[in-house]
């Protein structure tokens, strides 16, 4: 946690650099809190550094302090590929992972989080694209409206979660598919929390 002065000392650190480009010297940062000398606000350089919201640069000129957003990343594993089309039989194998700012992940904490590819474009209406991963949490609480991993039947597929009149189905979010409904089981195998974006390459230019 920061003090109010180091919240402040900070703030000033923050908007100097947003509107002027560079990092205030401890001079200037003395002269605007009207320190008597330089060793406090050295204190305060020390205080944030340590509690990692500055990052010291000591080779540049005007960059004794810079702020440093401290970013948390999470590596999660990919099991493949989950139709985003009809339900097919799938096999979760390792397929790397991919890195994420914790904080952009959306799960809840109450279990582990996963990755897959999609595969086909039943769910375009909710904006999940061929070859987009999903980021899904391990848990089995899904709510109504969810978009879920899946197990219907013996088949795996990403679909909407839908409970009507006590009975739960998946729904496609693309009009040319169908409602599965489960003859036997319906069982949940992660809740989505975000999305990846499949990266498209740039159009090549033809040679004249």
């Amino acid at each position: 946690m920061l003090t109010e002065r180091q919240k402040d000392v900070l703030a000033f650190i923050e908007t100097e650099q947003r509107e002027k480009g560079m990092t205030p010297s401890t001079r200037e940062i003395q002269q605007h809190f009207g320190y008597a000398s330089q060793t406090s606000v050295m204190q305060y350089i020390a205080a944030l550094e340590r509690k990692g919201f500055l990052d010291r640069h000591a080779r540049k000129a005007r960059a004794l302090v810079t702020p440093q957003q401290k970013v948390r990343i999470t590596d999660i594993p990919i099991y493949g590929h989950i139709p985003a089309g009809m339900a097919a039989l799938t096999e979760q194998i390792a397929d790397g992972h991919v890195s994420l700012d914790s904080a952009n992940v959306n799960a809840s904490g109450n279990g582990q989080t996963f990755a897959l590819r999609v595969r086909g474009d039943s769910m375009i209406d909710a904006h999940i694209l061929d070859g987009d991963i999903v980021i899904l949490e391990d848990r089995k609480d899904a709510q109504s409206g969810d978009i879920v991993a899946a197990l219907i039947d013996g088949e795996t597929t990403l679909k909407r979660y839908v409970v009507e009149r006590s009975r739960p189905y998946l729904k496609a979010e693309n009009p040319l598919f169908p409602d599965l409904l489960p003859a036997r089981e319906l069982v949940i195998q992660g809740v989505m929390v975000s999305l990846v974006r499949k990266q498209i390459a740039p159009p090549r230019r033809k040679r004249s």
